[in-house]
């Protein structure tokens, strides 16, 4: 598909052209303060002066460790208007992972946070990196050659902020090209270990277009998302979005449900993003009855059961359902928020414009027939570069006629809409039939109860695998396992329905990943070790 003339495809053009045509509009709003399109503009041109003159060359990788907020919008489109790379860094990594990241990446120059969310990243990076106090490059990290700290806490080798600004920096031209990469996005924590995903301009940018026309995101749209930048739904689907279509992005450091439902009301929001996670925390905070929201619509990765509550108890009428991985820029297939609403709540999306789906059986490798559930395979515009140095898990991915191999579940109805059942790692092997979790929590989420469930494989010596549910409660009402696991048996086909069931508090303590996506691995890994205590 030629997408010349549809979008800008470089993300400082998507800016020049917001700050040309709505200077005064709000482009984020956050707690680290706001910032109007024309400003960003003008603070864009001045970090990408400062960062050729630190020596910053096209292809070069700039590690970004900070949180949501204008200055990591101003750096992602200052670095790629460069040709440069930026390379976000997930600021809930522990010191050994941050390591990997820089040292697999090759950054040249890092931009980080002294203290963020109580974490002392200085201190982190003293340990990772002992050069930083005394001559750069260290040996732990040989191509990281510069360091820049937002904060005071500035290591004696690194700069601060407002020295790397400060310095004789002439103008200088963006540069950039649609084919440039952009972002090397390492895979989240719910993979074994991180990959670093090659995105281009082309890709993200419109990614980002497509899936907030489909949105119905407006010029003055005010668009709520905690979805972290350092993630595909962040830096795509929040911050190139509200670029491309001159909308107000209000963001958080960290979701909080309460303080996210008074942001919505006293920013006005008209959108806002988020997992089952999210909506469930939303949807189930004792504040919401109080807020006055004006939402017209919401970009979700839900369950039909969540999107119908985002619909009839937030207001979102046009609330939307999207299926991504960041290896697809993110998004893969989206509806729309003019289509009908059974269709937007059924999940039934349709693939992006000029992306190819097809189902593959995963037992034959052949393409199954209409209806059939098998691994999703996407070819097109917003598939992934390949993954930064690992050419034989970029081979593992991409065919050489390139078809990406997601590893999730799906079916294609005979009107060419996708449904996403499940991620094939995660699919329960009940006896010979295969059980998608997601289709049992959907069940367990209607439950008048419960808050949030999720479901994993534990093995079982006849049937070799079984569903273990997870559930944690509705403030206020309490149910025993029998109750709720004799609710879905009448619900569920026999070999659906969970074997076991506990209720807890959350799922903090056993695992998220930054996203507010419940780690599937940790959780199948505790259930089997709450089996093997109780000697079953």
């Amino acid at each position: 598909m030629n997408l010349s003339g549809v979008c800008p495809l470089t993300a400082d053009a998507a800016l020049r052209r917001a700050a040309d045509v709505a200077a005064d509009v709000q482009a984020v709003v956050s707690r680290q303060g706001n910032i109007t399109y024309a400003e960003l503009d003008a603070e864009v041109t001045a970090v990408r002066a400062a960062l050729a003159a630190a020596g910053v060359r096209r292809g070069d990788h700039v590690a970004v460790c900070l949180g949501n907020g204008p200055r990591w919008v101003s750096l992602f489109v200052a670095i790629g208007s460069l040709g440069a790379v930026t390379v976000p860094v997930n600021t809930r990594l522990r010191e050994d992972e941050i390591a990997y990241v820089l040292r697999q990446s090759r950054a040249t120059l890092l931009f980080t946070a002294d203290r963020f969310l109580n974490i002392d990243f200085t201190a982190m990076l003293r340990r990772i990196c002992p050069g930083v106090g005394s001559s750069l490059p260290d040996p732990a990290l040989p191509h990281l050659r510069d360091v820049v700290v937002l904060g005071k806490d500035v290591p004696e080798c690194a700069r601060s902020w407002e020295t790397f600004l400060a310095g004789p920096a002439p103008e200088v031209e963006p540069c950039s090209d649609p084919d440039d990469v952009l972002l090397i996005q390492y895979t989240s924590g719910t993979t074994s270990y991180p990959k670093g995903v090659l995105l281009t301009h082309r890709n993200m940018c419109a990614d980002a277009f497509f899936s907030g026309t489909r949105l119905g995101l407006r010029a003055g749209d005010r668009f709520h998302s905690a979805r972290p930048f350092f993630h595909a739904a962040g830096s795509t689907l929040s911050v190139l979005a509200c670029l491309q279509h001159v909308a107000t992005l209000v963001t958080m450091d960290r979701f909080e449900a309460g303080e996210a439902l008074r942001l919505m009301e006293a920013e006005r929001c008209t959108h806002f993003s988020g997992n089952d996670t999210i909506a469930l925390m939303l949807l189930d905070h004792p504040d919401l009855p109080r807020r006055r929201l004006r939402l017209r619509g919401a970009w979700a990765a839900a369950s039909p059961a969540i999107v119908r509550r985002i619909i009839d108890e937030l207001g979102a009428a046009e609330c939307v359902v999207g299926y991504g991985l960041s290896e697809a820029s993110p998004n893969v297939a989206q509806s729309a928020w003019w289509e009908p609403e059974e269709v937007r709540v059924s999940g039934r999306m349709l693939p992006e414009p000029g992306v190819e789906v097809r189902i593959r059986d995963t037992g034959t490798g052949l393409d199954v027939p209409a209806g059939d559930t098998g691994e999703i395979l996407v070819r097109g515009w917003n598939v992934m570069r390949g993954y930064y140095e690992m050419p034989e898990e970029t081979a593992e991915a991409l065919s050489p006629d390139g078809w990406l191999s997601t590893g999730d579940l799906g079916r294609l109805g005979p009107d060419g809409r996708l449904e996403f059942t499940g991620r094939a790692k995660d699919l329960i092997r009940v006896g010979g039939e295969n059980v998608a979790p997601t289709e049992v929590e959907d069940v367990l989420h209607r439950h008048p109860k419960i808050k949030q469930a999720a479901v994993v494989g534990v093995p079982d010596a006849r049937l070799i695998e079984v569903p273990f549910a997870f559930v944690v409660l509705t403030e206020g009402c309490e149910a025993g396992p029998e109750e709720i696991l004799g609710w879905a048996r009448e619900r569920l086909a026999g070999f659906k329905a969970p074997r076991h069931l506990r209720v807890v508090a959350g799922f903090e303590e056993i695992g998220m990943t930054a996203s507010s996506k419940v780690q599937k691995r940790h959780l199948a890994e505790h259930a089997r070790l709450l089996l093997e205590s109780e000697g079953r």
